[in-house]
């Protein structure tokens, strides 16, 4: 249908608002192309945000002491940041000559969609895991009849460092996929659908999780996520997350396996030859 828009109408006088160029038209194109990847990767930042927000309220109902000094919940994102930082830093020495050991393959690292699908991935696992660590601190402060449980806040420390590990396949890797997949002249755009997905998935986590105290909350009961975690069941919406994330991978492999990845120089040197007379 955009291939339409070239065709001039010679029935009337000339519309500036309907006639493109080929260039404007194929941009076009290139945005609409990606919008299915952007979306896959919006739910990926869900599980950014509830580390930012349950992660903490899960960190702050378990037992942050260290001998007299207590270990602030909010601090825990400290692994987050320096699981991404050391994954970055070590990719290109560690990572990737890893990886092509072990699948025997020529030495060219994972592409931009594949370093996505790993990271979505590796979130899922992040999300069963703190799935797995608040059914523990549950058991063990029901047993211990206190709101807050015994059980010490480091026992986060696996989630954190999966989930900074996908941020940075996940975050990199999506930056450079929409760098690379967009003209010069829309180099700004690819960074910004790049940073929406972020601000999406802030909105998505919100509306998810006042959809999911909705309906638990019924009947007077507390929900999966009250005040009193001991009162809920945070690692059934922990479970649930882990499974829209799977859902959403599915969807991902589906879209990046029929993504056509455009070299956009060779692009453009094609559509020179086509308007030399």
């Amino acid at each position: 249908p955009l291939n339409t828009e070239l065709i001039p109408d010679k029935t009337g006088p000339s519309n500036p608002w309907r006639i493109c160029t080929i260039t404007q038209v194929e941009e076009v194109k290139c945005i609409l192309r990606l919008l299915p990847i952007w979306m896959c990767t919006i739910l990926s930042s869900v599980v950014f945000i509830q580390m930012l927000s349950l992660f903490i309220e899960q960190g702050a109902a378990m037992n942050t002491a260290i001998g007299a000094f207590h270990f602030p919940p909010a601090s825990m994102t400290a692994f987050d940041i320096i699981s991404t930082s050391f994954f970055i830093i070590f990719y290109d020495k560690l990572i990737v000559p890893l990886y092509v050991k072990i699948t025997k393959r020529k030495p060219k690292p994972p592409s931009e969609l594949q370093r996505i699908g790993i990271g979505l991935s590796i979130a899922v696992v992040a999300m069963i895991m703190a799935a797995f660590v608040e059914k523990q601190r549950r058991r063990y402060a029901i047993l211990s009849g206190q709101d807050i449980s015994p059980m010490s806040i480091f026992w986060q420390t696996p989630q954190y460092v999966l989930v900074g590990i996908s941020e940075a396949f996940v975050y990199v890797a999506q930056w450079e996929f929409f760098s690379s997949q967009t003209p010069d002249g829309l180099k700004s755009l690819g960074l910004g659908l790049s940073m929406s997905s972020s601000a999406m998935g802030s909105y998505l986590c919100s509306i998810i999780l006042s959809v999911v105290m909705h309906i638990t909350s019924k009947n007077g009961k507390p929900g999966w996520v009250p005040p009193n975690l001991n009162d809920g069941n945070l690692d059934y919406f922990f479970f649930l997350s882990a499974a829209l994330t799977t859902l959403n991978l599915g969807f991902y492999i589906f879209c990046a396996k029929r993504y056509k990845c455009i070299e956009l120089e060779k692009r453009a040197t094609d559509k020179e030859m086509e308007v030399l007379p």
